[in-house]
């Protein structure tokens, strides 16, 4: 494995080795701050985390009012319907929420 790696990249090793490089100082650049320590990198990675749940979930939200509420628009066809209702469906299941397919039908 370290001849095949080596042969690739020999830094790819040097990481492999050493560990991924944590920075011990804080830089600004323009809004982005890196983390000091593995503490605040830690925090910030786990902020990270819960916003893009809480972005998830109100999506979800967002498709299952849209789901709930769906139904034929005036002057649509029903192939356009059709399509509308699977672009829900699948960005539902794109998000892990999944509708069984008695409530589909």
């Amino acid at each position: 494995m370290h001849d095949f790696i080596m042969a690739e990249d020999s830094e790819l090793w040097d990481e492999i080795c050493d560990g991924p490089f944590v920075p011990m100082k804080t830089i600004s650049v323009g809004t982005v701050t890196i983390p000091k320590t593995r503490k605040e990198y830690t925090d910030a990675d786990r902020k990270s985390i819960e916003k893009n749940f809480r972005v998830k979930q109100s999506k979800i939200d967002m498709l299952n009012t849209e789901y709930k509420l769906f139904e034929m628009k005036e002057d649509e066809y029903i192939q356009d319907m059709h399509t509308r209702f699977t672009s829900i469906i699948n960005e539902l299941h794109s998000l892990g929420e999944v509708i069984p397919r008695n409530k589909l039908v």
